[in-house]
């Protein structure tokens, strides 16, 4: 059966897969002093574990994009999928630090792979004019997740399965309630596989693509072919042409520079709200706005540059710069955050420093699918967000030292690790407290995109 527009299907089963994503990686923190408390875990150990799963997913970033570009998008996405889907289901036999740091290493191995499978998708399915909004609907997939992830596994573990399913209790034993919330949310990734392996074609294999969607996909890519300097219909790169690249280069480095900034919003933005703001934990849900608004950057930040390039004839790649000059522009509100009082100027601001940072987000990562040839378009995807996941890295060791008293001392073998290297770095920043965090990043975005542009990303120079 012929479907108009079924690219549009095509990303909504891709927005959901980020949903599943970022559900299954939320439910440890949602879930984090319930599970603390069973099985005996310090909050070193919990940043430990979080850690792992970080490093994890770089390496996965390493090599799941190559794989992706060997089995293809359909088969690739499915493996990645099934993959972690299921070590997060495995995750319920937990029983202590080692254990759980296991099963989220494995949780991570898994998850990074549905990143470049994505962006796969995109540039097989979406002209050009379309990719960066496709991109952006698929990311806030992974904003809805993050958000609706408390509201479904925290009912769970609160579940009172002794009284009411003795069974489950009896199987799982104790905490029997959060064991329950990773297999059931990993449940439903593997529920999700049906319609994606039952649908997920190339455009021309596939049954539901209207001749006038093949027509609009082969206008696109000729003249992308015709383009100066085109090489998205090139063979495919080697690692040698990969990693000699300057344009891997400016983006892994772009995305390393910038991403912490969204990072820091996932993982310590509740804290300072709690320590700099005074919310207790109840009032902590007020950061449901921090994903509403990365939800309308993403979306925003995907159309603007689809109007420019629609509207204005501006080449895809110089397009997105436009708009990543924007949102760097914007960034330095970041210093108003920690400065105001009250929480509704300091959610405000909050708000528009997000959306700015998703919609850059958005278009670095369209930038990759301008640039680089399809063939390969997953390995050099996912290296280039291996970037990002060590930004992250780095971002979380700068502001645990920044936020931590000058007379604490490293523990745990991560932490001995990374003081090792990095010891007076982090004891120059050590007690400095948010404000500087907020400082600093309020200009990661604008030294990114003098980096990028005097890089000459946007003329697809190799």
């Amino acid at each position: 059966m012929k479907i108009p527009n079924f690219r549009w299907f095509i990303i909504t089963l891709v927005f959901f897969a980020a949903v599943l994503n970022y559900i299954d990686r939320q439910t440890l923190s949602a879930l984090a002093p319930t599970i603390q408390k069973d099985l005996g875990l310090t909050d070193r150990d919990y940043g430990n574990i979080v850690n792992i799963f970080l490093i994890a997913y770089t390496i996965s970033y390493l090599v799941s994009g190559r794989m992706v570009d060997k089995l293809g998008t359909r088969l690739g996405m499915a493996v990645f999928v099934a993959f972690w889907s299921v070590s997060n289901m495995l995750t319920a036999a937990a029983h202590g630090v080692r254990s759980m740091g296991f099963f989220r290493f494995m949780l991570g191995l898994g998850e990074a792979g549905v990143w470049p499978a994505a962006s796969k998708s995109v540039s097989e399915w979406f002209p050009a004019r379309e990719r960066a909004l496709a991109i952006g609907v698929y990311t806030m997939g992974s904003t809805v997740g993050a958000t609706v992830a408390p509201y479904i596994v925290i009912p769970l573990a609160a579940f009172p399965f002794a009284t009411h399913m003795p069974f489950v209790s009896n199987l799982l034993g104790e905490g029997a309630g959060w064991r329950m919330a990773f297999i059931l949310t990993g449940l439903a990734g593997l529920l999700w596989l049906i319609p994606w392996m039952l649908v997920y074609r190339q455009p021309k294999e596939s049954k539901h693509a209207t001749e006038k969607e093949l027509k609009l996909l082969a206008d696109s890519n000729a003249e992308e072919a015709k383009s100066a300097g085109s090489v998205v219909n090139e063979a495919p790169w080697s690692w040698k042409q990969i990693f000699s690249s300057r344009v891997v280069w400016l983006l892994l480095l772009g995305r390393l520079i910038t991403d912490p900034a969204w990072y820091f919003f996932q993982f310590w933005f509740p804290k300072f709200l709690h320590a700099e703001r005074g919310l207790d934990q109840s009032q902590l849900t007020i950061t449901w706005i921090v994903y509403a608004a990365a939800g309308v950057g993403s979306l925003a930040g995907g159309w603007l540059s689809g109007v420019l390039i629609k509207k204005r004839k501006i080449a895809p790649a110089a397009s997105r710069m436009w708009i990543m000059l924007g949102c760097a522009c914007v960034m330095p509100v970041s210093i108003i955050v920690v400065n105001v009082t009250g929480m509704t100027p300091t959610m405000g601001f909050t708000a528009i420093v997000i959306i700015a940072a998703l919609a850059w987000l958005i278009n670095i990562s369209s930038l990759v699918v301008d640039t680089v040839p399809k063939s390969c378009l997953g390995t050099v995807f996912s290296i280039v967000a291996a970037g990002s996941t060590v930004g992250g890295i780095i971002m979380n060791t700068l502001v645990s030292a920044m936020v931590s008293p000058v007379a604490s001392n490293p523990v745990g073998f991560l932490d001995r690790a990374v003081y090792a290297v990095f010891g007076p770095i982090l004891r120059a920043v050590q007690g400095g407290g948010y404000t500087m965090w907020f400082w600093l990043m309020a200009f990661l975005h604008l030294a990114a995109w003098a980096m990028l542009y005097f890089g000459r990303i946007h003329k697809n120079a190799k």
